[in-house]
């Protein structure tokens, strides 16, 4: 188990903890949560071992293997799938030593060989292949070097190489801050699987809700243990604030709020079966409201004074870059009351559709139109890269409107944690969750009247997740989002759009009926067509078993193919390994016998390179048809 008794962390002049006490038993799943700056990512150094506490001790049992995710990715031309096969040490470990050991060593190679096959070795590539697929990675992917992906998606691949990596202990740090909702579901399922001890840093409350067994809180120091999931965590703290007088007044005017706003919403929902879902929802946030009353953050986004309808009507729009079109036949008109969540696979055009919007992206084709009063606040994927780290949050305000008095400019700043002097001092050292902040202070500033948004809670801690809840629901202009974090998903949007095939069309559902799509997508291959004005989704049946038998025709030289080569793979597999049972017969290695074991050492000198060939080729079949089925 992991014991920490007594710790105590500093950096610089700043406790981050202070005689701190904790234990996680074998298995145990936590969720590890708190303040940003509050000593989560220095914990995890010392669970690596990289950092000694100050005080007290760390104790992790000395077998236990200890897979964790890198924040960087160095320079390497190495392809990704080497890079995630990386993570598995002992296979790397083992080839090398095959490749260094002598032919003439026959005993030291089949003992190697033994430890291959005991650690599944042979089929470590196709397990490689699973994870880079899962993480959202394109057919091909897996031979591009590495150096070829932008950061986000170089760090998907140091996710997919921890989870390449056998071990008992495994230390994710924000893994689904760069990936999209399809691949945050997947990598939610692999984790359920999961049978060693996980802690994990997280800030989206659904994944750690259907994850963790339990909560540890950095507070006041101090490491506190709640059983449970993250909701669970929410309710008993509510309960502890909820003692103190102060706490209770606040938390009544925030539910009041909250209350407000369920009245509004269902005045509002035009369909019962989405109104259901939305309200069961809203009036959860009643109970938890009183585990936040003491954030830091108590901003507001303020719409314009001015607003037209509509906001911006797009019609038989084509979008995408260059010659390739991402989109076709697209119409979407947004009105004030508009609050959509923007749904679709990766790469399917989310961020496309975002940016056409925003106006960043020319439509290749047909018409868009803006309101006279249309007035944008737009949160982009790379909105960080945008900010001027020479100068100082105040500054961007002001820059804005030099007319604004330093007073009013410090209490705005003030609501988004950006207190006294720390909000005049040069952005160069904020972290990202700081610089996020700021992006989207500086989009409150300019009071649009449409907020789009292309995920917003990277790098937001849950706190400031769920600030940024309360101020989007409170918002009376449009709002259109795209996001992994469900929660701010279910609590903000009224209205979900498909964005897929090509085709951006109204999805009739909440969250799990698109969970279930996906499912069906990705285990029947059913191909969803929708009417390009806007109607509902229609499954064309007959034409979908039509579709399917012609796919299985031109599928079919692959799939035998693929036959042929597990066929030939199980052959090769089954020998080798009759091969490695002869040679583990210490009998074999006397000089009477000397002729037997060349030729026993010869056979698997031959067999080895045409298994690995096999293999090779059987990838590139399963990528073809798996490209053929996208």
């Amino acid at each position: 188990m992991i014991q920490l008794q007594n710790v105590s962390l500093q950096r610089g002049s700043k406790f981050l903890l202070e005689a701190a006490d904790l234990t996680i038993f074998p298995g145990q799943k936590a969720g590890l949560i708190g303040a940003n700056g509050s000593g989560k990512s220095t914990l995890f150094q010392m669970l690596m071992g990289k950092l000694a506490s100050d005080t007290g001790s760390c104790d992790i049992p000395r077998q236990w293997r200890v897979a964790h995710m890198a924040q960087e990715v160095g320079h390497t031309t190495r392809s990704a799938l080497d890079y995630v096969l990386d993570g598995d040490t002992e296979l790397r470990r083992l080839e090398q030593a095959i490749a260094n050991c002598g032919s003439d060593d026959g005993e030291q190679l089949a003992r190697l060989y033994g430890e291959m096959e005991h650690i599944l070795a042979y089929s470590a590539p196709a397990r490689a292949q699973q994870l880079l697929s899962g993480l959202g990675f394109a057919p091909g992917d897996s031979i591009r070097p590495v150096s070829d992906f932008s950061g986000g998606w170089r760090i998907r691949l140091n996710l997919a190489q921890a989870l390449m990596c056998p071990s008992d202990l495994l230390l994710l740090d924000e893994p689904t801050n760069h990936l999209d909702l399809d691949a945050t579901l997947w990598l939610e399922q692999w984790l359920q699987r999961y049978t060693g001890t996980l802690v994990i840093i997280s800030h989206d409350r659904d994944f750690l809700d259907n994850i963790v067994d339990r909560i540890v809180a950095i507070e006041q120091r101090q490491l506190d243990n709640y059983a449970g999931n993250y909701s669970a965590f929410e309710r008993q703290r509510a309960e502890k604030l909820a003692q103190q007088q102060v706490a209770f007044d606040k938390q009544q005017e925030r539910i009041a709020h909250v209350e407000d706003f369920i009245r509004r919403f269902r005045a509002k929902a035009s369909k019962a079966r989405q109104a259901q879902s939305r309200i069961k929802e809203l009036e959860r946030m009643e109970k938890i409201a009183p585990a936040h009353v003491d954030s830091p953050f108590s901003f507001t986004f303020t719409c314009a004074d001015k607003v037209s309808t509509p906001l911006v009507h797009i019609t038989r729009a084509s979008i995408g870059y260059g010659d390739k079109t991402i989109l076709d036949k697209v119409e979407l008109s947004i009105v004030p009351e508009t609050r959509i969540g923007l749904l679709g696979p990766n790469g399917a055009g989310k961020s496309s559709l975002i940016k056409t919007l925003a106006g960043s992206l020319a439509l290749q084709g047909g018409e868009r139109t803006n309101g006279e009063h249309f007035k944008l606040g737009y949160f982009a994927q790379h909105q960080l890269e945008a900010l001027d780290i020479n100068a100082s949050a105040a500054l961007h305000i002001q820059r804005m409107s030099p007319e604004a008095r330093e007073q009013e400019v410090r209490n705005f700043l003030g609501s988004f944690d950006f207190h006294g002097e720390r909000a005049f001092e040069p952005i160069t050292h904020f972290s990202g969750g700081e610089k996020a902040r700021l992006a989207l202070a500086i989009i409150a500033w300019q009071r649009p009247n449409v907020l789009l948004l292309d995920e917003p809670t990277n790098h937001l801690d849950l706190e400031m997740r769920q600030a940024l809840t309360m101020a989007l629901q409170e918002f009376e202009g449009a709002i259109i989002v795209v996001s992994h974090d469900r929660h701010l998903l279910r609590n903000t949007v009224d209205q979900f759009i498909l964005v897929a095939d090509g085709k951006v069309s109204e999805f009739d559902g909440d969250l799990d009926d698109y969970y279930r799509w996906l499912g069906q997508q990705k285990q029947q291959n059913v191909e969803t067509t929708a009417p390009v004005n806007g109607g509902e989704p229609k499954v064309d049946k007959k034409n979908l078993r039509q579709q399917s038998a012609a796919q299985r025709a031109q599928l079919k030289p692959l799939t035998n193919k693929l036959k042929s080569l597990e066929s030939k793979m199980e052959k090769l597999q089954a020998r080798l390994a009759d091969i490695e049972t002869g040679l583990s017969d210490t009998g074999l290695y006397d000089d009477s016998r000397k002729a037997e074991l060349q030729s026993l050492l010869n056979e698997q000198n031959k067999l080895q390179p045409e298994l690995e060939e096999c293999e090779e080729a059987w990838l590139e079949v399963s990528e073809a048809i798996e490209a053929a089925n996208a």
